[in-house]
């Protein structure tokens, strides 16, 4: 077993110094195992990519999108599946390991005999589960830049988009881990997972289903995630990655407000 001591990340105080204490214990407490975890879930996006994107992609050939423009489905497929990646990275963190340190291990409940409050303590794990959705991030996006499929201006841009995409998801996770009761809830978070995985303008553009069911894509987190990586991939950037953009930061607001509430009222009885 490998533990690591590492010296505070920051030095300010306040909301922001009592958040980062959650991060660096859970830097703190990461064991040799864990990174083999870690890598299974970026390998993951990566056999989508080489299998669909570039295997079933030879098959397909070019694709044309909305605005008549042809594209290798490699092209297309990878910016889906860098915001794929973001989403499962932050939600590996924020739901099945938050709920069991919630509800099993009964860790916050000894966090708030300190001065932290609910609130920091979201924000804390929120901020771990970036590192993990980084480093998805990251590597996917260099992948990307080595198989041709984006240029590294362009993956420079993409960066933050998938950081806003997994501070999304993260702050979605930790809200809904906060309403299930049970273990065996996880298997409707992981259906639902899939399935937004696979009808979000994912794999061919929503304009191929029929018009009801687009427009209920369109409105899913995951699709305004896929569809601003994708612009800045492919581009262009226009007024609808603003619209994406602001949508993402609303769907942040609301996880981490839900979170934040639903701990107070379970964990400050």
């Amino acid at each position: 077993m490998v533990t690591l001591v590492l010296p505070r990340l920051i030095s300010f105080e306040g909301t922001g110094r009592r958040a980062a204490s959650v991060t660096e214990r859970n830097i703190s407490c990461l064991r040799s195992m864990y990174w083999v975890v870690m890598l299974s879930g970026f390998l993951e996006p990566v056999l989508y990519l080489f299998s669909i994107g570039v295997g079933v992609g030879g098959l397909i050939g070019d694709l044309r999108l909305p605005d008549g423009r042809l594209v290798g489905y490699a092209e297309f497929v990878a910016p889906a599946m860098l915001a794929a990646a973001a989403m499962t990275g932050a939600l590996s963190e924020t739901t099945f390991n938050f709920f069991g340190k919630m509800k099993f291990m009964r860790l916050y409940e000894g966090m708030l005999a300190t001065p932290i409050r609910p609130i920091e303590i979201a924000l804390g794990e929120l901020a771990w589960a970036m590192v993990r959705g980084v480093l998805y991030s990251a590597a996917f996006l260099v992948i990307m830049v080595a198989l041709d499929l984006t240029s590294a201006a362009r993956a420079a841009a993409m960066l933050p988009a998938t950081i806003l995409v997994g501070f999304t998801f993260g702050a979605l996770g930790m809200a809904t881990s906060t309403i299930i009761r049970s273990w065996q809830d996880f298997d409707l978070i992981a259906s639902a997972q899939f399935a937004l995985f696979l009808f979000s303008g994912t794999f061919v553009p929503p304009t191929a289903y029929p018009a009801p069911v687009r427009w209920l894509i369109e409105v899913t987190p995951l699709y305004r995630s896929v569809d601003l990586t994708r612009a800045l991939s492919l581009g262009p950037v226009g007024a609808l990655q603003l619209l994406d953009v602001v949508y993402l930061l609303a769907m942040l607001a609301v996880g981490l407000t839900v979170a934040g509430r639903r701990m107070s009222k379970m964990l400050c009885k």
